[in-house]
């Protein structure tokens, strides 16, 4: 049975030397032994106020969290990951919670539900409404209702991490990984947890409306490949309501003012043409893609059986 020392509690970190002390010393309270640290470059003393704790410090090679976590779980020997914030909004205690799943093998990555239990102001009415519009956007282009793909609180295994292909350098890594999830068949759970404010004297690193586009912009790229349909169907749509909005100019002036538009009226013709295309083009890509996903399911299924028998 998997317990504490199969996990190593893994925080990203930027500017955080108000709060990462605390966030340490929880997390080894809790009885977990290995925490480790991946710093983004303070110049506040971060990382020698979590050495000074009993963490592992590193620095990270790059820049962004996306970065930080994939060479962090790059450099961890344990089977299980427990990733939180080094802000302080996230609380130890909930670990059971997030870890349960895994443990009882009912789920490979777990998300923790920051809207289960939040505190009051732990999130600024803009940033509560963003993460709503994101997540609809999310269950709907991809088909699940994960109910907080931004937390920063997960828990997964290193094996299912493995199988994820993750690019993204910033905060898009929360969307990146719940998408690839979805899309690679990693079954996901999600935990209530509490989300507390951060405490006095700590800023946010994140940038909620540049931070917010790019993760819309992030989720929106990564439909192509999950769900070629809605990423084609929507450009498609595009081009046909502007195709149908010159057409109807044309149509408009030759009918009250005598003047024929030739060259808008193969504008029209094209634009129309084009998104049909491109919606075809779509349903022939989600045909490939889910060809795709049930002959790489059949492969890691065959891959677990060969490991076993190697066991």
């Amino acid at each position: 049975m998997a317990d504490r020392t199969d996990v190593c509690v893994l925080i990203p970190t930027l500017e955080e030397a108000e709060t990462i002390a605390d966030v340490v010393d929880g997390f080894r309270a809790e009885g977990f032994e290995d925490v480790l640290v991946i710093d983004g470059g303070s110049e506040d003393g971060t990382r020698e106020i979590a050495a000074a704790h009993g963490a592992r410090v590193r620095t990270q090679s790059g820049s962004g969290k996306g970065q930080a976590v994939r060479e962090a779980v790059d450099a961890i020997d344990r089977p299980y990951v427990l990733m939180a914030d080094g802000d302080g909004t996230y609380r130890p205690e909930d670990a059971d919670a997030m870890l349960a799943p895994l443990f009882a093998g009912r789920a490979d990555h777990v998300i923790g539900d920051r809207f289960a239990d939040m505190e009051p102001g732990a999130m600024t009415r803009l940033n509560r409404v963003g993460n709503r519009i994101i997540n609809r956007l999310f269950a709907t282009i991809h088909g699940r209702d994960l109910q907080d793909i931004l937390s920063g609180y997960r828990a997964f295994t290193r094996a299912s991490f493995e199988r994820l292909h993750l690019t993204a350098d910033g905060f898009g890594i929360e969307t990146e990984l719940a998408a690839e999830c979805v899309r690679h068949g990693v079954p996901t759970a999600v935990a209530p947890v509490r989300y507390l404010a951060r405490p006095g004297g700590s800023e946010t690193n994140l940038r909620p409306l540049a931070d917010g586009g790019r993760i819309v912009l992030t989720l929106y790229t990564l439909a192509k490949t999950n769900n070629p349909i809605f990423y084609f169907g929507s450009v498609a749509a595009l081009g046909t309501l502007s195709g149908l909005a010159v057409a109807g100019f044309v149509a408009y002036r030759y009918a009250f003012a005598g003047v024929s538009h030739e060259v808008l009226a193969l504008l029209a013709a094209f634009l129309i043409l084009l998104s049909v295309q491109l919606l075809m083009f779509g349903f022939l890509t989600d045909v490939l893609v889910a060809v795709n996903r049930e002959q790489t399911r059949r492969l890691e299924e065959l891959a677990d059986r060969l490991s076993e028998i190697e066991d």
